[in-house]
């Protein structure tokens, strides 16, 4: 019972495949090859590239103060430690944590500097100290000897005048040397005074680095300066930088919180499309960490220098792409398959590109039981337009048939040729018409002339 039960279900199966097969394949298998009809309709000329999504606006999350690093000769900078990429943060929360081993060493001979500067202030502030007491000792000592002189003429009243005019002369050198040591005093206070303000600036200029050492180093932790989602800054090679990534004292830029509200896709576009694609036009979008969604979009800017990417030979265009609106769930770096309408033309017949082939300058398909001249026009990915050749409904081969070697080596049809000269002469037509709307009627610049706006008359 079991088997017969596992065998019906085997032959619903096959069944069921079989009609999914013949309902979903829209071509006709003639003789063991597939048939196509010529069809007829809007053809839509496309580039589809890769490209990648990136908030078209962004706060950068700074490291240090740039000119404090300058100032303390450090130019390069590693991450030490940081927060997951896509990270969601709120304002002041920590980031990222630098390297600071650069900036602790120079702290540490920061720190000697300003204890030698302190040592030095110390030895100045107490040589000073005893110069200037022993100046002042020895003006004291002047003093009382000059008392001692003046005592000693008061006294010499009653000698000859000789001896009064010697101890008159004595007090006369005694108060001499005290003037003098008193302008000494001064000058050596004054001295003392520059001395320690020199000393005591050095110290100043030591103490202060010191600090700005110390503040520095604070900002080697790194916080959000907003609520976001932290992004990865990108390097010159295009890789993200993460945990061990140098970061330059330049452009000290850690991080950055995209503004989600509005994103673009960036993609490159290689050098035989690029001439299609230009500003303005509407590309079509799908993510493809979700699939089945679908974004619209229009081309921004289109670079007007290529580029080379790495692991390429390739000369490649970047083209920054809009996407319209706002969806929650799209996210910086997520890969985008984008489809730029470069073009849409009415009411072509076209077929799938498999099914033009080449002889020399002649192109031609397989139709019926011979080869049919065709002359193509534009293409897509997928399909091309024939300007003449072949009629909506006409049944061709996507590959040749097994039997077409034999088949009639004629291609050059002149009906063909003929069919595409009258539909490209009404085509010229029709824009010289379009044109001619566009310029004024000659019979009105003839009736303006009659009422007096034409040319003045000659004298």
């Amino acid at each position: 019972m079991k088997r017969k039960n596992l065998l019906i279900l085997i032959g619903a199966a096959i069944v069921f495949v079989i009609v999914v097969w013949i309902f979903a394949t829209p071509a006709e298998t003639v003789g063991g090859t597939i048939t196509v009809k010529a069809e007829k309709g809007e053809f839509v000329i496309d580039v589809t590239t890769t490209g990648e999504l990136e908030a078209r606006s962004s706060e950068k999350i700074m490291g240090p103060n740039a000119m404090g690093l300058r100032n303390a000769r450090i130019w390069q900078l590693r991450i030490e430690d940081i927060v997951a990429d896509g990270t969601v943060v709120d304002s002041g929360d920590w980031v990222a944590t630098l390297d600071r081993s650069d900036l602790e060493n120079k702290i540490k001979d920061q720190e000697l500097e300003v204890e030698k500067l302190q040592t030095q202030f110390v030895k100045t502030q107490l040589d000073t100290t005893m110069t200037l007491r022993t100046a002042r000792d020895d003006l004291i000592n002047l003093e009382y000897t000059l008392e001692e002189k003046q005592i000693i003429v008061d006294q010499s009243i009653y000698e000859p005048p000789a001896t009064q005019r010697q101890v008159k002369i004595d007090l006369e050198k005694t108060q001499r040397t005290l003037d003098q040591s008193i302008e000494n005093y001064k000058l050596k206070s004054e001295k003392a005074k520059a001395e320690m303000k020199e000393v005591s600036a050095n110290l100043a200029k030591a103490q202060r680095k010191m600090d700005e050492f110390l503040e520095l180093k604070a900002e080697f932790v790194v916080k959000a300066p907003k609520s976001g989602m932290v992004n990865y800054k990108k390097g010159w090679d295009g890789k993200k930088q993460g945990v061990g990534a140098q970061i330059s004292s330049w452009e000290n830029v850690v991080a950055t919180l995209p503004n989600l509200s509005a994103m673009n896709s960036k993609t490159f576009v290689n050098e035989i499309d690029i001439s299609k694609v230009h500003a303005g036009q509407k590309v079509e979008i799908e993510v493809d960490a979700f699939p089945g969604k679908k974004l619209t979009g229009v081309v921004h800017t289109v670079a007007n220098m290529g580029e080379q990417l790495s692991n390429s030979n390739a000369k490649v265009f970047e083209v920054i792409i809009q996407v319209d609106g706002f969806d929650s769930i799209l996210r910086p770096s997520m890969t985008t398959k984008n489809r730029i309408i470069t073009e849409v033309l009415e009411s072509e017949i076209y077929i799938p590109i498999e099914c033009v082939h080449a002889n020399d300058s002649i192109n031609y398909v397989f139709k019926g039981s011979r080869k049919q001249q065709v002359i193509p026009g534009k293409s897509n990915e997928n399909d091309i337009i024939i300007m003449a050749g072949l009629e909506e409904g006409d049944k061709i081969y996507l590959q040749p048939p097994t039997n077409a070697d034999n088949w009639s080596s004629k291609l050059l049809d002149e009906s063909v040729v003929a069919q595409f000269e009258e539909k490209d002469g009404q085509k010229i037509e029709k824009e010289m018409k379009s044109e001619d709307k566009d310029k004024p009627d000659p019979s009105e610049r003839k009736g303006r002339r009659k009422k007096g706006k034409g040319r003045p008359d000659k004298k």
